[in-house]
């Protein structure tokens, strides 16, 4: 009888282990289209690594949510809320990244959490942490076109071309038209052991893939946009660690930046006092 009792209890208990929650938000929504990663198994993936071509100063008082590369300049969102206290605010900023010098910049209203950013069309978009709300500027002087709403925390955002790309803290990555914001197409990203892989966040669209910082992670994964399937690891690690002992104040990895016409990345953090210009290679 003690053996049936407990061939019983290891059956309830790997049937509940088993059990997945999905309960992210907008994957079941209707009229969404969600893609499925169903390959489940343990086989790995590629590991890529970084060599250092150009060091730049980076403003240490900027929390980095969103990196982006356009015409020479960087344009970056910054995230914080005065109003409950923390030492910066949120903010929309042209940079030139070769001195750090901020050559224009809007301060969002001090409720606001700023998120990723993107642009698409000369438009800027940039989401909120937690008020649901999205804000489009124009690329030129930073004016404010209009707002948008969506469901659900706002980290990161790119673009394809055609169709916004934002995710929200979870497994979940979301394409929203950019003039309706309605969600079009879900896609959910598994890790090597078919597990979701949690806390994607600032993000850019390279050469067809998304690639995406894990956050409170030294790893940016490069991602399928058409099934979610994980392409590739990049580790930064040592870079963080480096960042990290260099200050006092020098958070997590977060900031990814890619320059189409020189084929440049550009990589950073919340409060670094450094831009990396990267080359990605493959680990030995």
């Amino acid at each position: 009888m003690r053996l049936l009792f407990m061939f019983f209890t290891i059956s309830i208990a790997l049937s509940c282990a088993n059990t997945s929650d999905s309960s992210s938000p907008n994957v079941n929504s209707p009229g969404n289209t969600t893609s499925t990663n169903e390959n489940k198994s343990t086989a790995a993936v590629p590991v890529y690594t970084y060599e250092i071509v150009n060091t730049y100063p980076h403003d240490p008082k900027a929390f980095t949510q969103g990196l982006i590369f356009h015409n020479g300049f960087l344009y970056e969102g910054t995230g914080g809320k005065r109003a409950r206290g923390d030492d910066f605010s949120s903010s929309l900023r042209k940079v030139d990244f070769e001195t750090g010098k901020i050559l224009n910049k809007y301060d969002m209203p001090p409720e606001y959490f700023g998120e990723g950013i993107t642009l698409l069309n000369g438009k800027i978009y940039q989401l909120t942490w937690q008020e649901r709300t999205g804000f489009v500027y124009d690329v030129n002087d930073f004016k404010l076109l209009k707002e948008f709403r969506y469901a659900g925390d706002g980290w990161g955002l790119t673009n394809d071309g055609t169709n916004l790309i934002m995710t929200d803290s979870t497994h979940v990555i979301r394409f929203l038209d950019p003039e309706t914001f309605q969600t079009v197409r879900t896609v959910v990203v598994l890790d090597e052991r078919g597990q979701p892989l949690m806390k994607l966040n600032e993000l850019e669209y390279i050469n067809g893939e998304i690639w995406a910082n894990v956050y409170e992670t030294g790893f940016i994964v490069r991602i399928d946009p058409a099934s979610g399937k994980l392409l590739g690891r990049i580790d930064l690690n040592k870079l963080v660690r480096d960042e990290m002992n260099s200050s006092d104040v020098a958070d997590v990895l977060n900031g990814i930046a890619y320059d189409s016409a020189a084929n440049r990345i550009f990589v950073t953090g919340k409060m670094w006092k450094r831009l990396f210009e990267i080359k990605v290679v493959p680990k030995s």
